[in-house]
């Protein structure tokens, strides 16, 4: 089942940037000239909010499988000698 967590905050990470670049090529926000609709860019906002929100847990789980690095635990402290 936790593979499936991972490959499914992959693909809902990057259909929200596919929603993003439709919103540039349809002419909702353009770069040049500069001009905006404001649903354009409400739009925009949510759709990279959902996908840095995926995007992250995503993240996570790689890193939690060792996919990427992930820090070392610190070795356990062994209990100081009793003193007789």
């Amino acid at each position: 089942m936790r593979p499936m967590i991972l490959v499914l905050s992959l693909v809902l990470g990057l259909v929200p940037l596919v929603g993003v670049a439709w919103i540039f090529v349809s002419g909702m926000i353009t770069l040049s000239p500069p001009s905006a609709t404001v649903d354009g860019l409400f739009m925009t906002l949510i759709l990279l909010t959902l996908s840095g929100c995926f995007l992250l847990n995503a993240y996570w789980e790689m890193r939690d499988r060792g996919i990427l690095g992930k820090k070392e635990a610190a070795p356990a402290k062994t209990p100081p000698a009793k003193a007789s």
